[in-house]
Parts: structure tokens; sequence; C-alpha cells
């Protein structure tokens, strides 16, 4: 029968909405179920359906919560990044439309990404996930025209590649920004705290559907390219971020379109990452693809538990006291999937974008500590991969409990959030703010037993000159260590009987290729790494070389 579009059932909304009845009406669409009550027009029913559900796979995929002025170009861009859109089937009044993939892969890798990263279209949150129906059959009218008139034009623009969003933007001559590229180039001034590739894709992600990024440092400043799946989310994130600072009076954007239209991406990792491609290799020496991967697509735990908090904006960082939202965005910013990332914005303190209030105390109560071996330097070594450690005291009458003083709070909350937790001479150490705002130290007489230290000057600060590398090397602990420094004379079975000499086991290593200065070493396990990085940071591998060492997020 002309004009019907054959058993194509209506997935589920999310939160209260209640779902648009199982027998539909659009102009000439009949959207029909296949249960008895809607063939006798019974159309009171509604579907429950699981919130969180993406359905069963298949190459038709249901767009939900379209904003009401949205052209077919902008809908179809949502799905070029991933592959070839066959087809379309908008449907206006209910701002719902269905889109068809030429492969049931390509359908997977688009609502396995949009599963993770809320698309977004002028400003507007949508739903995404896939369609009970296998394919879409259209017909000629009026209202399809426009829909299959967009399809031949980006089909006509496709070469084969993944067609370059900008073709989507081309088709529809409505769109203002019909020329513009999607992809914009970023430079970060004031480079005073890490910005990462997470950090930038989480406030990016906020105007659009981001599909790649690549970062680097020229002319001494850390710049990165993204790309947009459409010109109108590049153009609304320009006009909305230029000039912004992300932390506190620092880290200020600076944005332009970039002259190109697509990035090729070759590795997914720190420094650059494709969010279609989540089968890209990592490259040498770099994290490992499972890692990365991980982080883009979510680490469980980190993210907010309700998929729709605050109306299809997750709530802000999950991070004590820090909260980050940009004008003329709806809520908060997502929380931050990447455990590093939020690690640089506790580093940072304060965002600039307004929201972020200062972390507060820089004292840490450290308990569950080992009385017969903690010692004031194995603290500092350790809690220094955070942060800069100004004083240590191991309470005199309490050994098991120390106070560990940082240089401000955003460290403090930084070694917190990595260190809780983790296993220190065999038992879990935990870790507060303190209500002490400073460590005392013990007067001229008084009997010590050389249980507080002042760090205060210490040569071994990993973080005081502003815009350090090391700022871009906060990772959690690891079994694998970082290890930089290593004289030319010093060889892999030298470090391999190092490293083992304290009756920890090495699993790997592996020196960089690029720099035989520095090596990836891996541990039987985590509590063993964090042993060897506080036993063998600094050490004195001669020739005027003292080894540094520091937790890594690659594998070997």
């Amino acid at each position: 029968m002309d004009g019907i579009v054959q058993d194509i059932t209506v997935g589920t909304k999310r939160g209260s909405d209640e779902l648009f009845s199982t027998c539909v009406t659009n102009g000439p669409f009949i959207m029909s179920s296949n249960s008895a009550s809607a063939a006798n027009g019974n159309d009171s029913k509604k579907f429950k359906g699981d919130s969180r559900s993406a359905g069963v796979p298949s190459r038709v995929i249901h767009v939900r919560k379209l904003p009401s002025d949205v052209t077919e170009a902008e809908v179809i861009s949502l799905g070029l990044p991933f592959g070839k859109v066959t087809n379309l089937l908008m449907l206006k009044g209910k701002n719902q439309a269905f889109i068809e993939m030429n492969t049931e892969e390509a359908a997977n890798t688009m609502v396995s990404y949009y599963t993770t990263v809320t698309p977004v279209l002028r400003s507007q949150p949508i739903y995404i996930q896939f369609s009970n129906h296998k394919e879409l059959k259209t017909d000629n009218s009026p209202n399809q025209a426009r829909a299959q008139a967009a399809l031949q034009a980006v089909n006509s623009v496709q070469s084969g590649n993944l067609a370059l969003s900008a073709s989507a933007a081309a088709v529809d001559a409505g769109m203002a920004m019909a020329g513009q590229s999607p992809v914009l180039r970023i430079i970060v001034e004031n480079l005073f705290y890490p910005v990462t590739l997470d950090v930038l894709h989480q406030i990016f992600s906020k105007f659009g559907t981001v599909l790649k990024i690549i970062t680097f440092t020229k002319n001494n400043q850390f710049q990165a390219l993204l790309q947009y799946a459409d010109p109108m989310s590049a153009q609304h994130a320009k006009l909305s971020l230029d000039g912004q600072n992300i932390y506190n009076a620092c880290c200020t954007l600076r944005i332009d379109f970039s002259k190109l239209t697509s990035l090729n991406v070759k590795y997914n990792n720190d420094k650059s990452r494709d969010y279609t491609r989540p089968d890209l290799p990592s490259g040498d020496s770099q994290p490992s693809l499972d890692q990365t991967m991980a982080a883009a697509f979510g680490a469980p735990g980190l993210i907010s538990a309700s998929p729709y908090a605050g109306a299809g904006f997750p709530p802000a960082f999950a991070i004590p006291q820090a909260g980050l939202s940009v004008p003329n965005v709806h809520g908060a910013l997502a929380p931050l999937a990447i455990p590093s990332a939020a690690a640089a914005a506790a580093a940072a303190g304060r965002m600039g974008i307004p929201g972020l209030t200062g972390a507060g105390n820089s004292v840490l109560l450290v308990s569950n500590l080992n009385p017969e071996r903690v010692t004031p330097q194995c603290l500092f070594i350790l809690f220094g991969v955070y942060g800069d450690v100004q004083r240590v005291k191991i309470l005199f009458n309490k050994k098991e409990n120390a106070l560990v003083q940082m240089a401000d709070g955003n460290q403090a909350q930084l070694a917190m959030s990595h260190l809780n937790g983790q296993k220190l001479n065999g038992k879990p150490i935990r870790i507060t703010l303190s209500k002490h705002q400073t460590v005392q130290l013990p007067r001229e007489g008084q009997e010590d037993q050389g249980l507080t230290k002042d760090y205060g000057n210490s040569p071994l600060h990993r973080f005081k000159k502003p815009g350090s590398k090391n700022f871009q090397n906060i990772f959690p602990p690891s079994a694998t260590l970082h290890l930089s420094n290593i004289p030319p004379s010093i060889t892999e079975e030298d470090l391999k009987m190092l490293f083992s000499s304290n009756g920890g086991m090495v699993k790997g290593f592996k020196f960089f290729q690029k720099d035989r200065k520095m090596a990836l070493i891996q541990m039987g396990s985590v509590e063993e790494a964090i042993q060897s990085l506080i036993e063998l940071h600094n050490h004195d591998l001669g020739e005027n070389h003292h080894l540094r060492v520091s937790f890594s997020k690659s594998t070997i």
C-alpha cells in the first residue's frame, strides 16, 4: 500500500515522558504495530521500557526529542561519521526521525557512541536508539521529497570515504553556516594547569557531537584541532567559548575555524582520538587502547548513576566542592568520565567558566598506615606524585596516622582522589581532609623522633614550574611505571635488577624507541609499583643522573 511505512514500532521515551501511541498517523505515513490493538485502532496503549536500553541492533535508528526547527541535513549529519545513510524518515510533528544506515555495524557504532556522548542539535540533547524495524520503506510524498533530496545530495558528495559533515550542511540551503568548516583550531593561552584531550572533549561536546580531536604543541603553545559532526555546532562553540578561561584566571581558549574540513586520526591515545573509530591502535609507547577507549566511553563509577540527571545534562564533576557550567548551556557540564581529567580539574581548582569553587583545605589526614614501616620521606615521595608536599607529620602517639600538607587545596583533592584506598606496606590507606589548616613544626627542644619533616624547599617538587610537562602526566597508581633520566650506560638488565631488588617482580620492560632516556617497567601489582616508586624515585644511577619515576597509563 502506497504511503505506509510497514511495521515501525516506536521506541521508549526516557524518564516520566509518555510514549506516543502505538498507532500514529503523520500525514501520509502510518506507523503501525503488529499488535491486535493497533489493528483495531486502539491507540490508548502505552509502552514502558528500560530507559537505558538501546534495543536490539538494527540498521534503522530511532531519533527522538528533535528540535522543532531541525533540518533533514542536520539529522543526516548524526549518522554520516559512522557510515553511509541510506534512508531517512522525518516525523516533524512528533519531533522524531528514523535513520537507516547501510550496515548494521555502522548503526551499532553510532548507537554505542551516542550512548556515552549525548548528541546535541541546536543546543538541545536528543535521544537515539535502535528501531524494532529492520529497514525503512518510504514513499514519494512531498513530506519525503526534502529528505530524499538531502540524501541524494549527500550521497553524490560521498566518494567511498566517510563523508565530510560539511557536505550535509551544504545540502541544506537553509543552513546559515553552509560553507563553514566543522573543524575548530583551539589555542590555550596561559597554560598554568594541564588541559587534556578529555577536558576539551568534555567542554566542547556540550555544543554538538565531537567526532575527532588532535592535540599538539606548536610555537610553545598547547593547541588542538577539534572536528564536530556539523559546522553549526562548531559555530555555536566558537561563539560561546572563544575568550573563556577553562580554569580560574588561566588556560584561556582562543578559537578559530580551521582551513581543514576533516581530520585524519591515526591513533587513539592521550594526544589524539577518533570517537567514531574505537578500533584504532594506540601507537608506540602510548596508552593501551582499551584504557583509552574505556575512558572515552565512560569508566564505570565516575559517571552519574542517572543518565538523565538535569534534563539530559549530567551533573557536575564527581569531585567534592567542584562544578563547572558554561554560559548559554542548560545545566552543568557532564562529569568527567576520565580520572586524569577529573584530576586535572581538581588540580586546577577553580574552573573559570563560571561555577567552580576552590577546594579549600590543603592538609590531609592519612590513616591505616603501617606504623612499623611508614616514614615522612615515603609519604613525601608518594604524595609528591600529585602535588608539591610542604610538610609531613607522623602522629607521635598514633603512628598509623599522619598529616600531609600539600601546596594548595586542589593538590590535596587530587592526591586524595588518586591515593585513597591504595595499598601501602600491605594496608589500604584512608585519606580525608584534615581539620588542621597547616602542619605545625615541633618547637625547639621538643621530642619528635624525626616524625615531622619540612619539605618546603625540596628540589624534588614536580609542579613548581607553571606549565611543566609533569602536569600533563598525572595518572592514578598503576602497575606500570614511567622511568626517565636514564643514562646511556644503564641497560635493561640493570633496571630490571634494581626494581626486583626490593622483592618486587618485574613483568615487562621496554625502552622508548625514540628516546632511550625513558622506559616503561611493569611490576607484579599496583602495590609493588607504589613501593618501587617510593624507594627508587630520585635513585642515583651514576653519571649525575637521578632516576625519575611516575605512574604510567600505558601497558607493555
